[in-house]
């Protein structure tokens, strides 16, 4: 059975490869994080089909969700491939269908109005406005970066991310709240939304501070994370328009499956679905 040394100077190579591939800074970090968790658990034991094995029986009886399981053998398999250790190679967990969105993962519409108000009443301007360029345009957090001077002078940004090139246009309220802003913030040109250092906010700030509003806004915790931003622009663009293969470029989704999970109603919705049918005599 052939093995192979996890070192730490693969791991560097590996993470330069995955640059040099132009993959999203999020992705590079989770899949280096989920490398170091397996490097971490092999404790310098030789790699094998039967030592990568034993990880997925590990994280199964350690009663890991199958979606995190999954998760974590998709990053070991995109680094085995890299190396090519094919024959370590793990299949996923077959996981059933979801058919219902979890209402307590779900943000509503008064909520996120609720987190709005909150951010202003504590004088979090940029936090709000963030919120609502996330919110109204359906970019992901990663994207913010696109949003410049440049961008809200004419309406619209292209985005070149993951292989693939979209534009995305802002709605005219948010170009004249972006251009006002700008403005009292004495940004002239490049992006708008930036640290007190002048660099770009991340990801993690933008979460941290997302997550302080909870409790003044009386959102649960568990609901509040950029992303479900994106959720509700998805299904609030959906009830009007109807249209999925739209809502998949607007995504900039591969696939319209990947869209259909943003759309999952709840198990509440469908139930009153299904009362309004009136086949129940």
């Amino acid at each position: 059975m052939m093995s192979h040394a996890l070192t730490t100077e693969k791991l560097v190579e590996f993470e330069r490869k995955l640059r040099e591939e132009e993959y999203g800074a999020a992705t590079v970090e989770k899949y280096m994080r989920e490398l170091r968790f397996f490097q971490e658990w092999i404790s310098g034991r030789a790699v094998s089909k039967e030592t990568a094995g034993q990880f997925k029986v590990y994280l199964q009886n350690e009663s890991f969700a199958p979606a995190t399981v999954n998760a974590k053998l998709s990053a070991l398999n995109v680094f085995f491939r890299f190396a090519g250790w094919d024959e370590c190679r793990l299949k996923f967990l077959r996981i059933q269908r979801q058919l219902f969105r979890n209402r307590s993962k779900e943000l509503r519409r008064d909520e996120y109005e609720r987190l709005l108000k909150a951010a202003r009443g504590k004088g979090k301007e940029k936090l709000a406005l963030l919120m609502e360029t996330i919110c109204g345009t359906g970019i992901r957090v990663s994207e913010v970066s696109y949003i410049t001077v440049e961008a809200v002078v004419r309406g619209s940004t292209e985005v070149n991310l993951k292989g693939k090139v979209r534009v995305i246009f802002f709605p005219e309220k948010l170009c004249r709240k972006l251009k006002k802003y700008a403005k009292e913030q004495g940004i002239v040109s490049g992006q708008i939304f930036l640290t007190g250092n002048g660099n770009g906010i991340s990801r993690r700030q933008i979460w941290r501070e997302m997550k302080d509003l909870c409790r003044s806004a009386g959102v649960e915790e568990g609901k509040v994370f950029p992303h479900n931003l994106r959720h509700l622009f998805a299904t609030a663009f959906y009830k009007i328009s109807g249209d999925i293969v739209k809502l998949a470029d607007m995504l900039g989704h591969s696939s319209i499956e990947t869209t259909r999970i943003y759309l999952m109603t709840t198990g509440e919705e469908h139930m009153r679905f299904l009362g309004r049918m009136g086949l129940v005599i």
